[in-house]
């Protein structure tokens, strides 16, 4: 595995452990439909809520926003797959869209979680 590759999972495996730790059940990481993917789908216990969670990991945070690359096309993509996932497992559940930014060097990363980070545009399509 390419040593990007390797940081980026090593990032998601930490945001993962940190959902838990905050009472969060992580029902999928890295899930498929197609060419689109959502890195963690979560769920606070009882909720009737699917927490659907970009993780960017960076090295370090010198000049760089992270949110920057929460684009438009990147919220389109993420919308639809996340509709994807409420309709391959038929599920009538709310959808809140979060990220997760981790800088530095695993395992010990510097976490900011910002819930509900966007809302998605009325049209998602294309």
């Amino acid at each position: 595995m390419a040593q990007h590759n390797k940081f980026g999972k090593d990032g998601e495996r930490a945001a993962c452990e940190f959902l838990i730790s905050k009472g969060y059940t992580v029902r999928e990481t890295n899930w498929r439909l197609g060419r689109l993917e959502i890195d963690i789908v979560a769920q606070e216990t009882g909720a009737n809520r699917l927490h659907i969670v970009e993780v960017k990991t960076r090295a370090n945070a010198i000049h760089y926003d992270p949110m920057e690359s929460i684009t438009p096309a990147k919220i389109r993509n993420l919308v639809n797959a996340a509709n994807g996932y409420l309709a391959h497992y038929k599920l009538p559940m709310a959808i809140q869209y979060d990220v997760m930014i981790l800088i530095g060097k695993g395992p010990d990363f510097e976490i900011h979680y910002i819930p509900d980070a966007f809302q998605p545009p009325l049209r998602t399509i294309r």
